[in-house]
């Protein structure tokens, strides 16, 4: 199977208010992703990317449609261990060091007590925070917070990379630096969903692109 990511027929409706209204967040979706290649997701505030993703990820249901990630169902544990995955304005407790937290990562992700120490600093290394890695959290700047994500989010080695507007709130400096990460990703082989308001990011650094619009799929090809 070629897709690092399939998602047929996605729709997700949330109720909202009293009368439990229907909002379609999603709306008949249906995505293939390629293995070893970047993708992003693109679209205004409220067009159902970060939906999208939560859905393939297995944290929120879907009302309708199939997911599978690298060949298994999204929900399952097989899945997600070959997952890694940067929410947008991810919270991290402000009293861990940036390698307490990546190392605590790890261990929920099941990376072997005998790796552990070789995972956290490649990690980190990779991330360019070996140097700040022993500072508490709270002292980080919003592109080192971006970047430390970025290490949990492949402390565990993962085939599968799902980045949630990463470069959101970062000057250009910290932009390109995470672009770079990115582009690492690839070069190891491995497939990275992005999602980004910064077109120039994407069209440097992603090999084909999605468009959504209140929740349907407006385009879909290469960035060329």
């Amino acid at each position: 199977m070629n897709s690092a990511i399939s998602v047929r027929h996605l729709t997700k409706d949330f109720r909202i208010g009293i009368r439990g209204l229907k909002l379609r967040a999603v709306d008949d979706l249906s995505l293939e992703i390629p293995r070893g290649q970047v993708y992003g997701l693109l679209g205004p505030n409220g067009c159902g990317k970060s939906t999208t993703l939560k859905v393939v990820l297995g944290l929120v249901s879907a009302t309708a449609g199939e997911i599978s990630i690298l060949g298994e169902p999204s929900a399952t544990s097989a899945a997600r261990r070959r997952t890694g995955f940067l929410p947008e304005a991810p919270y991290f407790h402000k009293f861990l060091t940036g390698r307490e937290l990546v190392r605590y990562c790890a261990q929920l992700s099941g990376v072997a007590s005998a790796d552990l120490d070789a995972a956290v600093e490649d990690a980190l290394g990779l991330a360019a925070m070996n140097e700040a890695a022993g500072r508490p959290i709270g002292t980080y700047s919003k592109g080192m917070l971006q970047r430390i994500g970025f290490a949990q989010a492949v402390v565990h080695d993962p085939e599968l990379v799902i980045l949630d507007e990463p470069t959101a709130g970062v000057d250009p400096v910290g932009a390109a630096a995470i672009s770079a990460l990115i582009l690492k990703l690839k070069a190891q082989g491995k497939t990275v969903l992005i999602t980004s308001h910064l077109l120039a990011q994407i069209e440097d650094i992603c090999d084909r692109v999605a468009i959504l619009d209140r929740g349907q799929m407006i385009l879909e090809g290469a960035v060329r």
